[in-house]
């Protein structure tokens, strides 16, 4: 039973991130707002909200920050993984296309972020001012940082697409503030739920919060990636998923704010090797957008698969 709960309750967290997504769309079409601004920090803010959420849900209410970093490390590869798959799929569409630079340089940006964890881990990097770890405001530095090249990003123009929506700006905003609460409430629930399935299958929090609370809180940003590259659009496809894994580590060092002790939590080896498969695969992220050839379409989405396969059986 408590499975069936967790599928119900997870696909409800999808469809409302969905229907979100939908609403940033129409608010792009119908505003003056940057497209860029929108794609790559107003999306992917919006899809990581499960994320958010649950991340906070599993510290702040239940006391279990292995399963916050858990959900964000597994998160953020399970989304390198999934646009990779998709990827081989659409061969054709991603060698024609045009990738804004902001992306590769956000991919650094969340490298770097790994080597701040790898840091915290090694004990080399574990300080903290008033209580805040040193390793979240450094994160929060990296964010910044990427949102200023994400913002100064004029984008590739890719959708033509016109608005046919009768809703106007006002209706699709209070519909975006329903549909996150959606969001909010099943998040915490979700939480909830997988934590009683990681003790029913006596499960480490690392991998309970990679598989369980990663996946469920990272499928709005499969369909949005399978949407857009069936469109052809493959520029926002990477904006959302890049925009999303800077997102979800901001989200690591907020939660890091609220909770009363530290979230890097490297108790779980699991936690240790999903944090280690994410760094060896962001490398080589930034060399599949910046080098689109024959070798680096087939060879890079392999060998990110490979390193959420390793994961898995390690």
């Amino acid at each position: 039973m408590i499975y069936l709960a967790y599928l119900i309750v997870a696909a409800g967290v999808v469809w409302f991130s969905v229907k979100a997504s939908d609403y940033v769309d129409l608010l792009d079409k119908k505003t003056n707002l940057s497209g860029a601004f929108i794609g790559g920090i107003m999306l992917s803010a919006v899809t990581s909200l499960p994320e958010l959420f649950t991340s906070i849900s599993a510290t702040v209410l239940i006391g279990e920050p292995g399963l916050c970093l858990g959900n964000i490390l597994g998160s953020d590869l399970f989304n390198m993984a999934m646009l990779s798959f998709f990827l081989l799929l659409f061969t054709r569409t991603f060698a024609k296309a045009s990738l804004s630079a902001s992306h590769r340089a956000v991919t650094l940006f969340v490298l770097a972020c790994y080597v701040l964890l790898i840091l915290d881990w090694l004990d080399i990097l574990n300080v903290n001012i008033l209580s805040v770890s040193l390793t979240s405001v450094c994160i929060v530095i990296l964010y910044v940082l990427s949102v200023r090249y994400m913002s100064a990003e004029d984008g590739t123009g890719d959708d033509t697409e016109e608005d046919t929506s009768p809703l106007t700006v006002k209706q699709v905003a209070v519909r975006f503030v329903a549909v996150s609460i959606g969001i909010v409430a099943l998040s915490i629930i979700i939480t909830y739920i997988t934590d009683a399935i990681s003790i029913r299958l006596n499960l480490g929090q690392g991998m309970a919060g990679a598989l369980f609370l990663g996946i469920a809180t990272s499928l709005p940003e499969a369909a949005s990636t399978v949407t857009l590259l069936r469109m052809g659009n493959v520029d926002i496809a990477f904006g959302n998923i890049v925009g999303s894994n800077i997102f979800n580590f901001i989200i690591m060092a907020v939660v890091d704010i609220l909770y009363h002790g530290s979230v890097y939590d490297f108790s779980d080896p699991q936690t240790v090797v999903l944090m280690l498969c994410g760094a060896a695969a962001l490398p080589v992220m930034w060399l599949m957008m910046k080098f689109r050839n024959k070798w680096t379409k087939i060879a890079c989405p392999v060998w990110i698969l490979a390193c959420y396969v390793v994961f898995l059986i390690g």
